[in-house]
């Protein structure tokens, strides 16, 4: 009866869970599959089954859809490859620095650190506006006064990437912080004492102490890293527009564009899945190539 009990109770527990995760994940999923395979234009109510065309036109290069796509997805993966190593780098450096500081303030910088990924995006790209503004930005200012011609930070490549990357950085590189701390406290002191015992240097011990230590959670900060990469949105809609030209415009931008103002649903939908399709693809990759070096390293 006690254990009837106890397993009522805790299904009670996971029901809020259970019911977000069917309501806001998947059956906004299968819904978004249903949608892609029908020409779902959202001004008309004749909405017919064309099976795979909203695929098969992705990848048809005379489609409009197909330039949309892989211009956005070229776009994507470029800020990908710029903001994730410098998520991951600059994030456990932070943690490293943060953590050598006496306990007193660790707090505080932890804090400092933190408040900007509490603020919403739209936030983020009003203060980076006010201060990379070409004409009247707080930085171009300084380099005036200072004798400097002004740089067209968000107008011209490859400044407008560098302004998107440093502005999400500034956004979010606290909670890789805050994710590193928490992994590199759980180091054993143990380990540091041998290691200093024999002689091992401070970037000695920080190779073959704390990195191997630390390893899932670094896989963890990579393919979540890679996954918010893949999915930005707000900080090359409302800071550049995605220009220069559409040398910004990124794939969840032609999405929807293609949803909302050509009111194309279906192909939006087709889209949005192949998009899923290949991050899922990427973070199995880098799970698959972290899983052979820790098995080589283990190895060796």
């Amino acid at each position: 009866m006690n254990s009837k009990r106890s397993s009522f109770t805790s299904a009670l527990f996971v029901l809020p869970y259970l019911v977000m995760f069917l309501a806001f994940l998947i059956i906004p999923l299968i819904y978004g599959l249903y949608i892609s395979f029908h020409n779902w234009d959202l001004l008309s109510s004749d909405r017919p089954f064309v099976g795979l065309k909203n695929y098969i036109n992705i990848f048809n290069p005379d489609t409009h859809i197909s330039s949309v796509f892989f211009q956005g997805l070229w776009n994507t993966f470029q800020f990908v490859i710029y903001s994730v190593p410098l998520l991951v780098i600059i994030g456990l450096g932070l943690a490293l620095l943060v953590n050598s500081i006496p306990g007193k303030l660790q707090g505080l910088f932890r804090t400092v650190y933190f408040i900007p990924y509490s603020i919403s995006v739209s936030v983020i790209a009003i203060v980076w506006l006010w201060l990379l503004d070409t004409n009247s930005g707080l930085v171009n200012n300084y380099l005036v006064n200072l004798g400097f011609d002004p740089i067209p930070w968000l107008t011209k490549m490859p400044f407008a990437w560098l302004s998107i990357v440093i502005a999400t950085l500034w956004w979010t590189i606290g909670f890789n912080m805050i994710i590193f701390i928490n992994a590199l406290n759980e180091v054993p002191g143990d380990l540091y004492e041998a290691g200093s015992i024999d002689g091992a240097s401070a970037w000695q011990k920080f190779l073959h102490i704390t990195l191997p230590s630390i390893r899932p959670v670094m896989l963890f900060v990579v393919i979540t890293s890679t996954i918010a990469s893949f999915n930005i949105y707000g900080q090359p809609y409302l800071m550049t527009g995605g220009g220069p030209g559409s040398s910004t415009e990124v794939l969840l931008m032609g999405i929807v564009e293609q949803a909302f103002d050509q009111r194309q649903l279906g192909s939006a939908s087709a889209m949005a899945i192949v998009m899923a399709l290949i991050m899922i693809v990427v973070s199995i990759f880098q799970f698959k190539v972290s899983n052979r070096r820790e098995k080589a390293v283990k190895g060796q």
